[in-house]
C-alpha cells in the first residue's frame, strides 16, 4: 500500500496537539494492518475564520499536493482529504521527519545545494499564490530532501503573494521549471481545478501566463510581501 492510500484508508489515532499553528494541527498515527506513519490532520472545525479565505482550508492543502504532483516537482508532502476524522472532515499530510532546527534561512545560508529546489518553492508559490510561506514551512528532511508545507493560503483569486523567499527576486525562471508550469496555461489537471473556484482557476492559468511572458521570478518592491512571523 502507498503513503498515499494509506493516508486515504487507513485508520486514525491522535497523538496530540502540535503547538504554534494558528489553526489546529493534531498529530495522529495512521494504521492499516501491519503499516503505520506519522501524519498532519488539520480539521475544518479548528480553522481559524478569515475575512479574504473562506472555510475548508484543508481543500487548499490538497490542492497544493496535486499542483506539486502536477508539476513532477514532489515539493509537498502526500496529502489527502479525509471525511472520518476524530474531528470532522479535514487535510491529512505526511508527517517528514526533518530537522527541527532547519528551516528556510538556514537551508539558504548553509546549505547551497539546496537552492535548486528553495528556487523551486519560490516559483510554486507564485504559481500557487502563497498568502503564507514562513521560514518554518520549508522543511529539511532527514534525508535531505526540501519540502514546503502548510499551504492553506494558497490559491486566492487576487494577488496575495507573501512569502519570505524573495533571495531569487529578479532571477530568470530556469527553462526546465518553466517547461514544468506550462501546461498549466491551458488546462489544470481535473481534480486540482474541481478544488478551485472559478475565479481561483482563471487566476491560476493567468499567473502561469504572466510567467510565459516575462519568465522571471517577482522582487518584492515594497519589502512589505512578508508574513508574520518570519518563522
Amino acid at each position: 500500500m502507498s503513503e498515499l492510500a494509506l493516508l486515504a484508508e487507513g485508520r486514525m489515532e491522535l497523538l496530540g496537539m502540535i503547538r504554534g499553528s494558528s489553526n489546529s494541527a493534531l498529530l495522529v498515527e495512521v494504521c492499516h494492518e501491519d503499516r503505520s506513519v506519522w501524519a498532519v490532520y488539520k480539521p475544518r472545525e479548528g480553522e481559524r475564520p478569515l475575512i479574504d479565505f473562506a472555510p475548508g482550508l484543508h481543500r487548499r492543502e490538497h490542492a497544493a499536493y496535486l499542483l506539486s504532483e502536477a508539476l513532477g516537482w514532489g515539493l509537498v508532502p502526500p496529502t489527502v482529504v479525509r471525511e472520518d476524522g476524530p474531528f470532522g472532515v479535514g487535510s491529512l499530510q505526511l508527517f517528514v521527519q526533518h530537522d527541527p532546527l532547519a528551516h528556510y534561512f538556514t537551508l539558504y545560508d548553509e546549505v547551497p545545494e539546496s537552492h535548486d529546489a528553495l528556487r523551486r518553492i519560490a516559483l510554486f508559490d507564485v504559481v500557487a499564490n502563497n498568502a503564507d510561506r514562513k521560514g518554518g514551512h520549508v522543511l529539511h528532511g532527514v534525508d535531505g530532501k526540501v519540502w514546503g508545507i502548510d499551504h492553506g493560503l494558497c490559491f486566492a483569486a487576487g494577488y496575495k503573494l507573501r512569502t519570505v523567499v524573495w533571495d531569487f527576486g529578479g532571477d530568470p525562471v530556469p527553462e526546465d521549471l518553466l517547461d514544468a508550469v506550462a501546461p498549466l496555461a491551458d488546462a489544470v489537471p481535473e481534480q486540482l481545478a474541481g478544488l478551485l473556484t472559478s475565479p481561483e482557476l482563471l487566476a491560476l492559468q493567468q499567473r502561469v501566463r504572466r510567467l510565459l511572458e516575462r519568465p522571471v521570478l517577482p522582487v518584492d518592491a515594497t519589502g512589505r510581501r512578508v508574513p508574520w512571523p518570519l518563522l
